[in-house]
């Protein structure tokens, strides 16, 4: 979107204003099914849950990754007026919930819907079993995340060595297991963790063929890198790299599906904001905005993300400060821009801001947030 129309936009709808690009996402969606041909794509809702988004995707085809009840509806709420046995085959076939531990609760109220669930230890396998038994299972395994924006395997993920037990006491308890899953990390920009993912995880599910466990699919989790940068490596070298893996490593009669969250929609939401403040500080100039890490800026804190300000004035760039509105010291967004001298009322903006933003959003000190705009959904 260029910058004439974002700005036409801030005068028009008012500040901060995030802006939703629903032909970005559907680009991204169909750059993934064109470079991994063989994979569906579940989407991640974590990454932003709008309900509009989820409503783009569904459209389009995309199947869904839900981590909570909440989500799971949001989902539902798309399918809920279908026949019981389209609506069945569908969350059977098209949600799978990614969360290794989820409470008893959870499990009680999805039991009805038979869901395809994830697990990496025994005590939720237990849980499992008592709360959610028509579930299908996939174990998740924890794999080398070396160089990703956001590490899994710290919290997630079950040790390779353990697998082929997991696999056997699901079994043993009349539980079955459709397949494996791992997750490189979140925006993987090392390659190799995926070669080396998938080189674990091929041999455990050839090991279990071989036993009799006839495990028929496999879950490359997300981590699909969003060129923020010139630097980020390009996502077609990435998916050159886990089709000729999969070929070489798994049966051509499995089922391979993955979880993009960042990678659809991150490229997609772009962020107006207004300066409402401006002060010199130590010789640095600071400009204080309507938005902050407390609101759509709260990537900077959870995503480890870089933000980006691009202004709409033109001038000599010098080195200054860009903070938020609320009260709390600990919110500045980025104490190293480069921006041209601007004004009280000015604007910025920020692109790539689609993904990990209003989804962990507050309301923090009372500030609402911003103002959702969704065009050409």
């Amino acid at each position: 979107m260029d910058e004439n129309k974002l700005l036409e936009l801030a005068k028009k709808e008012g500040t901060p204003l995030f802006i939703i690009d629903h032909n970005t996402i559907r680009e991204n969606y169909q750059r993934f099914k064109k470079h991994l041909p063989k994979v569906q794509a579940y989407y991640a809702i974590k990454a932003n849950s709008n309900q509009e988004i989820i409503k783009t995707l569904f459209n389009r085809g995309a199947s869904f990754d839900v981590a909570s009840f909440n989500e799971f509806m949001q989902v539902y709420n798309l399918i809920e007026k279908w026949k019981d046995k389209k609506k069945d085959f569908f969350i059977w076939d098209k949600i799978i919930f990614s969360n290794t531990i989820k409470d008893k609760q959870t499990l009680q109220k999805i039991k009805k819907y038979e869901p395809l669930v994830t697990y990496d230890n025994l005590d939720e396998l237990i849980k499992i079993k008592e709360n959610c038994d028509k579930a299908g299972l996939v174990l998740r395994l924890k794999v080398p995340d070396t160089g990703s924006q956001v590490e899994m395997g710290s919290k997630f993920g079950a040790e390779p060595s353990e697998a082929l037990e997991l696999i056997n006491k699901a079994f043993d308890r009349k539980l079955n297991v459709e397949g494996l899953s791992f997750h490189v990390g979140s925006q993987c920009t090392n390659f190799d963790n995926y070669v080396s993912a998938l080189n674990i995880i091929s041999e455990i599910f050839n090991e279990a063929r071989k036993k009799g466990y006839n495990l028929d699919m496999l879950d490359i989790g997300g981590g699909f890198p969003v060129p923020y940068d010139s630097n980020t490596p390009k996502f077609e070298k990435l998916t050159e790299i886990i089709n000729s893996e999969c070929k070489r490593l798994f049966p051509e009669d499995i089922k391979i599906i993955a979880e993009p969250g960042r990678f659809l929609v991150a490229t997609a939401g772009h962020l107006i904001t207004e300066i409402i403040g401006k002060a010199k500080r130590e010789g640095k100039i600071f400009y204080h905005i309507n938005d902050g890490v407390y609101h759509t800026f709260s990537g900077v804190v959870f995503d480890h993300w870089i933000p980006n300000f691009h202004s709409f004035k033109k001038g000599e760039n010098e080195i200054c400060a860009v903070v938020g509105q609320t009260c709390d010291s600990f919110d500045k967004i980025s104490l190293a821009e480069e921006l041209p001298n601007l004004g009280i009322g000015d604007y910025l903006y920020t692109k790539n801001i689609g993904a990990y933003s209003i989804a962990s959003s507050t309301k923090f000190n009372g500030f609402e947030g911003a103002k959702i705009l969704h065009v050409n959904n």
